[in-house]
């Protein structure tokens, strides 16, 4: 999606970021985990989904902005890295129980 003339920057193709990919992932198991563990009828469960929904939307709204503006590029980045941390990361930790900060075996990720 580049502009053969050069005219425009270059934008298009968040589907081979590997932003993209992990946020997609981060979303399907958030799904996966709140289905699972917390009423489907809480608030939680609402605003957990849609953190994770906004990081993949906002990837993918921010490579079409880069077309007209760096700037909203890299706004729109941020607020989804700020989805997918800080909202997604203290809601997952309070709804088992976790203080922020702590390490605990349930949230423990394997290693590869």
């Amino acid at each position: 999606m580049s502009d053969p003339d050069g005219v425009l920057l270059p934008h298009g193709g968040y589907e081979n970021l590997r932003s993209y990919k992990v946020a997609e992932t981060v979303y399907d198991a958030t799904v996966v985990f709140c289905d699972r563990f917390i009423d489907k009828r809480s608030r939680t469960h609402d605003q957990m989904v849609q953190a994770a929904r906004s990081g993949v939307r906002n990837i993918s709204e921010g490579s079409g902005a880069a077309a007209t503006s760096r700037k909203s590029e890299m706004k729109l980045t941020n607020v989804a890295r700020a989805s997918l941390n800080d909202e997604l990361l203290n809601d997952i930790t309070k709804s088992v129980g976790v203080p922020p900060g702590s390490s605990h075996p349930r949230l423990a990720l394997p290693r590869r």
